[in-house]
């Protein structure tokens, strides 16, 4: 059998990360009386052989977690990857072969779905915006936009798709926004203020949504400008002002559409909360095939 080469490589998350929360959403489905239907239904020394096939084209993320999801309900299961995660994928393609007692896998089927096609989805709509970036210098990095309880997942999904991750959570780096720089009394204000908090391992980054605060942020020293919804001239402007003096994030108003002229300007890294809060999940299904 040959594993699909991926397009992206990615370390794969820890079982420390993935075996709590598949737990927990197994949990969620069987809640107090277990899988009345399979129960009802189906033998309990009856064997099944699945395949796990797309029904759409698209980008692997989340191989790893299904196939957690069958093994935590029956160790003896076989989960048989053909299509790892960060490669690509055909509409028609076999995914992942499963194979063993029929009544777990009938009875995880829903959650390993869930998690596949959703981070899927994510890593697929990364790629799109991905692709679109080709031949310039810009990354494209996600935002906190993520399922509550999620995040970690969502983000290695984007890592899957080609892209890079912002900032995880509140704890680990300093993101001035439009209402932190209000309740500060202003740029200068807000990150003088970060930098006396601060250790010396901290990145500060200031969101700005004009020229005149982008200068402000670049003497007082902000390692990154977040420039809010600025369009293309703008874009084109703050980097040549910028002189590489800081790392320049551009946000709001990326869309396919869009993302190719915002990426032409010279910026750094394009972020979208789009990649993970409105990603389509990627159809993909179980189908028992006879034994």
């Amino acid at each position: 059998m040959n594993v699909k080469t991926p397009a992206v490589v990615v370390e794969p998350l820890s079982a420390l990360i993935v075996e709590p929360a598949v737990k927990a959403a197994l949990l969620e489905d069987f809640g107090r009386g277990g899988d009345l239907t399979t129960e009802a239904t189906i033998p309990p020394h009856a064997i099944a052989h699945g395949i796990i096939a797309a029904r759409e084209p698209g980008r692997i993320a989340g191989i790893d977690v299904a196939a957690a999801a069958f093994r935590l309900l029956d160790p003896a299961i076989k989960f048989t990857i053909h299509v790892p995660d960060g490669a690509d994928v055909e509409r028609g393609e076999v995914v992942a072969v499963v194979f063993g007692a029929a009544r777990p896998i009938l009875s995880a089927e829903r959650v390993a779905l869930n998690f596949l096609g959703r981070l899927s989805g994510i890593a697929s709509a990364t790629e799109k915006l991905v692709k679109l970036t080709q031949g310039t210098k810009t990354k494209v990095v996600c935002t906190r936009k993520t399922t509550p309880g999620l995040r970690v997942f969502e983000k290695y999904a984007v890592r899957c798709g080609g892209g890079r991750n912002h900032r995880f959570g509140l704890d680990d780096g300093i993101l001035i926004k439009d209402n932190h720089i209000v309740a500060a009394g202003g740029v200068k204000n807000a990150i003088l203020a970060a930098r006396k908090h601060a250790g010396h391992m901290v990145h500060v980054e200031i969101e700005v949504d004009g020229l005149d605060q982008l200068e402000e942020a670049l003497v007082h020293g902000a390692n990154t400008v977040l420039l809010d919804n600025m369009k293309p001239d703008m874009l084109r402007e703050a980097v040549k002002r910028t002189a590489g003096r800081a790392t320049l994030e551009a946000s709001g108003n990326v869309t396919a559409e869009t993302i190719a002229a915002i990426a032409a300007t010279g910026v750094d890294l394009i972020s979208s909360g789009a990649i993970t809060h409105s990603a389509k999940c990627l159809d993909l299904g179980l189908d028992f095939k006879p034994l």
